[in-house]
């Protein structure tokens, strides 16, 4: 192995925890390069050491040690690391130790990783929310217990054992499944679940179908594996995390869902799966401007909100704004006997005067070429006929 294991942290204050996973790496086999991100005192300690990397930031190196102010130093130090690390060809593997200042330092150049790589973030934050430093990609995060702030007999164990969890991902090979099949990725929900069943049993003899949970990080995180260029096209059944964006859901994947097909031209063949519904937890979460809506208790701690006409065209509206910027071929198919599994005659949630709404809104905003298509399917979402409908149009552009 000639790729090495990255040991970064502020050595300023971690040196010698940070010198000890790095002795441990190396006693494992790994060629190791230690990196300071310290924004305080100089160390003499690191292979890199922190004026190295601070003179990486593209105001140089006064950006992180001329300010002042520890707040600014540690904001110029992430931009200077990213810098830095962009700019390494035998990155084979990542370990950060940090508090809140490190890990803010640190998990942003994890982010930037190809997915795939190892990548673990030792941080006295793990054993909180983690998902703004983790976002959708592959850091493994370990609490350490007690304070990264000297070696003792419990923090001794816990550091070697995130050194030796690097050193097993980076040392034992992945098993390659000798599979040429290009990759789509799916997006589902469980009122869509028999939809994308179907078409991963029709697909998968010709295509590796890749599928995502529509909960928020999972269209995050669809969308951040075709940016990197791993799908082939997307098939982007379930777009419920629009709804939950627009109207203030627990599911929402932000602002830029969609934003990946107009920047990459990626194939999208979509349909409006679970546009009939937002998603809120308990019901006592549920804000006070919807409390005379239609709800339907998924479980004890969610809670699904009918959509109404005037939201749905809205949500249309939206997303054919994201659709037109495309420069690659859209197909967007409409099942018009309902859109998710409480949509079906007899449902709770079937109105199909809203779903006229929405249909009719999708026709008048989706601007029409001959690489843009929206197609009306009489069928549910959930029937073969509907699966039918979206396979052929898969074959066709891929």
């Amino acid at each position: 192995m000639t790729d090495a294991a990255y040991v970064v942290g502020t050595f300023d204050t971690k040196a010698e925890e940070l010198l000890y996973v790095a002795g441990l790496l190396r006693a494992a086999g790994l060629p190791v390069v230690t990196v300071d991100v310290g924004t305080k005192t100089p160390s003499t300690e690191a292979d890199i050491s922190a004026e190295a990397v601070a003179a990486c930031h593209p105001e140089g190196r006064d950006a992180v040690f001329g300010r002042g102010d520890r707040g600014a130093a540690v904001i110029a130090m992430t931009a200077a690391l990213l810098a830095f690390l962009a700019t390494r060809r035998d990155i084979g593997g990542m370990i950060g130790l940090g508090g809140s200042g490190g890990t803010s330092i640190i998990a942003p150049a994890l982010r930037a990783l190809p997915i795939g790589v190892p990548k673990l973030m030792v941080s006295t934050l793990a054993a909180g929310d983690v998902g703004p430093f983790v976002g959708v990609h592959d850091i493994a995060m370990m609490y350490p217990v007690t304070d990264i702030a000297g070696l003792n007999r419990l923090s001794r164990v816990i550091l070697a054992n995130a050194a030796h969890a690097l050193a097993g991902m980076m040392t034992r090979p992945v098993p390659q499944a000798a599979d040429a099949r290009p990759a789509l990725g799916l997006s589902m929900f469980g009122v869509t679940t028999s939809c994308v069943q179907q078409l991963t049993a029709r697909l998968s003899g010709d295509y590796e179908c890749q599928v995502f949970h529509a909960n928020g990080p999972g269209g995050r995180a669809l969308e951040a594996i075709a940016g990197s260029g791993m799908l082939r096209g997307m098939v982007d059944i379930t777009t419920t995390e629009a709804a939950d964006h627009l109207l203030g859901g627990v599911c929402t994947a932000g602002p830029e869902r969609f934003d990946v097909v107009a920047r990459t031209g990626i194939p999208w063949i979509g349909s409006c799966g679970a546009l009939d519904m937002v998603n809120f937890w308990a019901p006592e979460t549920i804000p006070e401007r919807y409390r005379d809506r239609l709800f339907y208790a998924h479980n004890a701690n969610v809670t699904l909100m009918r959509t109404n006409a005037e939201e749905m065209e809205r949500i249309a509206v939206w997303i054919c704004g994201k659709l037109n910027a495309s420069p690659g071929p859209v197909r967007l198919l409409l099942p018009e006997g309902g859109m998710s599994a409480l949509d079906a005659p007899g449902q709770k949630f079937h109105d199909p005067e809203a779903n006229a709404t929405l249909f009719t809104a999708f026709e008048r905003h989706l601007v029409a070429s001959s690489d843009h298509r929206l197609i009306r399917v009489p069928h549910h979402i959930n029937d073969a006929g509907f699966a039918d409908a979206v396979e052929l149009h898969v074959r066709k552009l891929m």
